[in-house]
């Protein structure tokens, strides 16, 4: 157990930020499956300073069951507590804000958001300040370990987020010029939970309970956040709270439970973003639901290029009984 500002979270798993996934209707199926603290897609400062409707589209969406932060990003204090006031005050149903300092894409970082504020610690923390000020909110953050190998200063990072009054911080183990790739330096933050005073939250490579249990073991930390784990293996996130609550389970993925599920999905989907939209967005999601059940190829390729309606994913589900050529 442990709160982000006033909420107290029982759950071991956190629903990280993803560009293109993380909609309401995502955060709402996730929900389902134990997930207690969600965030939105990452939002652009300037995007709402200007009005842009596409990202002021981030921000519509009804009261949810978990906790809800818009992550935002962008590298100057002042736009980004402009920018939080603006989502505070366009849905009430906000929880918190999270600024995001991890993200390694260049064409974030090159403007200085993302991950490249982990140069300068100081303005870190003024981030955090600004946007307290400005909403009342609880505020988070998201880092990495530093910029390359040779510059980890994630303990300095995390010391002016801490004087700054953040209420959690969630840390992926790489640097930014490890992208995604290569495993999880877990080593570096051996015990991190021990030397911080607020709520941690760890990612990186989180694809089943073995992962989990190993990046909590080493850290100590309040939770896991779960990204591309979690995309079409909802399960997993039962999984982690069930074991680490002292429940028996065992998670037997079929066919037709991963179907459902898929089904289900792609309904919310569609109630919040039109079928046409929706559709489109679902082809990356839907192949994800049968990875790694054998002789998955070509409804994998199927749902990855056929997707137009509703009715074309229950079709290509009905008619599909795992007998495929590869």
């Amino acid at each position: 157990m442990y709160k982000i500002g006033d909420h107290v979270v029982n759950s071991k798993v956190i629903l990280a930020p993803m560009a293109g996934i993380t909609s309401f209707g995502y955060r709402k199926f996730m929900e389902s499956f134990g997930v207690e603290v969600t965030y939105s897609e990452m939002i652009s400062d300037m995007g709402l300073i200007y009005e842009n409707k596409e990202t002021q589209s981030y921000l519509s969406f009804p009261k949810q069951k978990s906790l809800t932060g818009i992550q935002l990003f962008g590298s100057d204090p002042k736009n980004l507590a402009i920018a939080a006031k603006i989502a505070q005050k366009s849905n009430e149903f906000i929880d918190f804000i999270d600024v995001n300092m991890a993200c390694p894409v260049p064409k974030v970082t090159k403007t200085g958001a993302g991950s490249a504020l982990l140069k300068t610690p100081k303005k870190c923390g003024e981030i955090i300040r600004a946007i307290k000020e400005a909403t009342g909110l609880p505020v988070t953050a998201k880092i990495r370990l530093g910029w390359d190998e040779k510059h980890l200063n994630f303990l300095e990072v995390i010391s002016e987020l801490e004087n700054a009054g953040v209420s959690l911080i969630a840390i992926h183990a790489r640097t930014t010029k490890d992208l995604y790739m290569g495993e999880p330096r877990w080593e570096y933050l051996k015990n991190i939970k021990s030397k911080v005073n607020v709520p941690i939250a760890v990612s990186g490579n989180i694809f089943n309970f073995e992962d989990a249990k190993k990046a909590l073991d080493i850290t100590g930390a309040d939770a896991v956040m779960i990204a591309r784990g979690g995309v079409g293996n909802p399960e997993l996130i039962r999984e982690i709270n069930a074991l680490y609550g002292g429940e028996n389970y065992s998670q037997n993925r079929s066919f037709l439970q991963q179907a459902d599920y898929c089904k289900n999905l792609a309904k919310l989907l569609i109630e919040e973003k039109g079928e046409d939209k929706a559709m489109r967005i679902y082809r990356t999601i839907a192949p994800k639901f049968f990875t790694n059940f054998p002789n998955s190829k070509n409804i994998r390729k199927r749902l990855s290029s056929e997707l137009t309606t509703y009715k074309s994913l229950e079709d290509i589900l009905q008619n599909s009984d795992f007998n495929y050529d590869e």
